[in-house]
């Protein structure tokens, strides 16, 4: 298959081989309207303040929690009119996961990237409904996939015509309760497509607090510089005004101020990389 170099997001956002890096940021799942706002707001003035081409990332249904009690979000229509509403005052490109084929074009109204989880990667149904919108897609490799088996995603993407596909790592199953992280795998997947490194997820410890999933985000530094310094073409991280009290995975989601923290050091690695990165 013939690699997929670029992924145009907007007239101004582009993911791939010597574009920006670019972010993709926001709370794991939309838990009110004010706070999807005054996120993107503070999101918008990051994006701003360091000329990064940043996309507001929220989930409208967590379809795949540990537990039935698990907090999921406000379902796909009030969730869409949310999402409108943060691209209508940030001027933010927006992106959303979606679960389920049907979900696929009604979301595709309102924002710019659909997302497939990554527990659905190989849901076929799911990523030709996404990629038939026209819209960007961004796969997340499942946590049971070889990086070089993503090809097959993308060329399920690419059959349809659409070639705006990026491929998201966010680590391995290792044993129970544990996620590794292959650097290798970054730039297998960027051999056919653009990778975008998901910081926060790749930190967690699914199921580790028997009802929900644990995890430690003292790594996320360590893991964001590594991915940047391996040549990744974007960051994916969840951002809350405050982790600790979200709704969902409080244990790995950014702050604001952490949020800014990954932005100035993986820039600064990124500057230092980029000679030796853009040959690969």
């Amino acid at each position: 298959m013939n690699r997929v170099n670029a992924c145009p997001v907007t007239p101004t956002c582009t993911i791939g081989v010597g574009q920006p890096l670019a972010f993709i940021a926001g709370p794991c799942v939309l838990e009110s309207r004010a706070l999807a706002l005054d996120t993107a707001g503070a999101l918008a003035e990051v994006a701003k303040e360091y000329g990064i081409p940043l996309i507001f990332k929220s989930s409208f249904d967590k379809a795949n929690r540990s537990s039935l009690s698990a907090f999921r979000g406000p379902g796909l229509e009030t969730g869409l009119a949310w999402l409108s509403e943060v691209k209508k005052l940030t001027a933010l490109p927006v992106l959303t996961d979606v679960h389920e084929p049907w979900q696929a074009a009604q979301a595709a109204e309102v924002v710019d990237v659909l997302q497939v989880p990554a527990f659905l990667c190989r849901q076929t149904d799911l990523i030709l409904a996404c990629a038939r919108t026209g819209k960007p897609v961004n796969v997340k490799k499942g946590q049971f996939m070889a990086p070089d088996d993503m090809k097959n995603v993308v060329a399920k993407v690419t059959a349809t015509g659409n070639t705006a596909v990026t491929l998201t790592e966010r680590g391995s199953s290792f044993g129970y309760h544990n996620l590794v992280v292959d650097l290798r795998s970054l730039a297998i997947m960027r051999e056919f497509a653009p990778v975008i490194f998901d910081v926060t997820h790749s930190l967690q410890l699914p199921g580790g607090l028997g009802h929900a999933t644990a995890g430690d985000k003292k790594f996320f530094l360590h893991l964001a510089r590594g991915a940047v310094a391996c040549g990744v073409d974007g960051l994916f991280a969840e951002v809350h005004p405050q982790p600790e009290k979200a709704l969902s995975d409080p244990t790995t989601q950014l702050s604001l101020s952490e949020f800014r923290k990954l932005v100035e050091q993986t820039l600064a690695v990124r500057g230092a990389v980029t000679p030796f990165t853009e040959k690969a």
